[in-house]
């Protein structure tokens, strides 16, 4: 998720069929809420800021773009039986939400009514993502400052994590926790042993390939992930300008992030999210993944 100032594939010879086939179909099989039919196809999503308005023409774009699915924020304030309408006429996915508060109401601030209003929001997203027949929530945890240590920041999200897992368990919704520039889980081994310390299938990680490049290389961050990713963030990195670059044209080895999804058996949903434009920058988008990432 772009945050604060900004808003892998076959293996050498001996990888062997499984491989091959893994890295053939990067698709996840239909979660609720998604048509049975077309089950085969790879699954390209957009993640859409829209937080009010009509959102129909939105889906229609991406649909005409030729996107499976669309993320939104939450909470928001569309008017969720338009949101609904919208899908079922587009057939546009909405595979899950990413919470639109944890950046001003952190799970770990030292403020107890701070932290109330960020689980207030995570559990609307929940029922949103339940409404709209999606899978995840993505939450940024926590973010590490002058006046909230690393140490605080992982105990005090930890703690309050737990507090929303009933929740998310009612609603068959899991918990993404994203890796975003928060100076907090800055390399995969520290992100899994959080995801892990919950000890419930109930959470898991958004593994933004974008957020990394700064420090590190998403190729191993994905490897040292593996099956605790659930869901993953398609963007360009590359410095002066950081993410404003388009797919391809910027620092990330696109081919060993390919194999690398590939190794893990990665199956799940891939989200674009890059700047929302006219129906031919999306097209090109489109073009873009399935280019880079074989989803073609």
């Amino acid at each position: 998720m772009i945050d604060l100032d900004r808003r892998t594939f076959l293996k050498a010879a001996g990888v062997g069929i499984a491989t091959a086939t893994a890295a053939a179909s990067l698709i996840e099989k239909p979660a609720r809420g998604e048509p049975s039919s077309d089950s085969s196809r790879p699954r390209k999503a957009f993640m859409l800021g829209v937080t009010e308005g009509p959102i129909l023409p939105h889906f229609e774009r991406l649909r005409e773009a030729g996107f499976d699915g669309v993320e939104l924020l939450s909470p928001n304030k569309l008017d969720r039986d338009e949101v609904l309408r919208a899908r079922e006429k587009t057939g546009i996915v909405i595979h899950g939400v990413s919470g639109s508060r944890h950046w001003d109401s952190p799970l770990s601030d030292p403020d107890p009514a701070v932290v109330d209003r960020g689980l207030e929001a995570i559990r609307k997203s929940i029922a949103d993502c339940a409404a709209y027949g999606g899978t995840t929530v993505l939450l940024v945890p926590a973010v590490v400052t002058k006046k909230v240590s690393y140490k605080e920041a992982f105990a005090r999200s930890q703690e309050n994590i737990r507090k929303i897992l009933p929740d998310a368990e009612k609603h068959g919704i899991k918990i993404a926790i994203e890796e975003v520039w928060n100076r907090f889980l800055l390399s995969a081994p520290e992100f899994a042993r959080f995801v892990d310390s919950f000890e419930s299938k109930s959470v898991g990680a958004y593994f933004d390939v974008g957020n990394v490049v700064e420090y590190g290389y998403p190729e191993q961050w994905i490897r040292d992930l593996g099956s605790r990713i659930l869901k993953v963030h398609i963007k360009e990195y590359a410095k002066p300008k950081r993410f404003d670059y388009r797919l391809g044209e910027g620092e990330i080895d696109w081919k060993a992030v390919r194999q690398a999804f590939a190794e893990i058996g990665y199956r799940g949903w891939f989200t674009a999210e890059v700047g929302y434009g006219d129906a031919a920058s999306l097209k090109d988008v489109v073009k873009r993944m399935n280019d880079l990432l074989g989803l073609g």
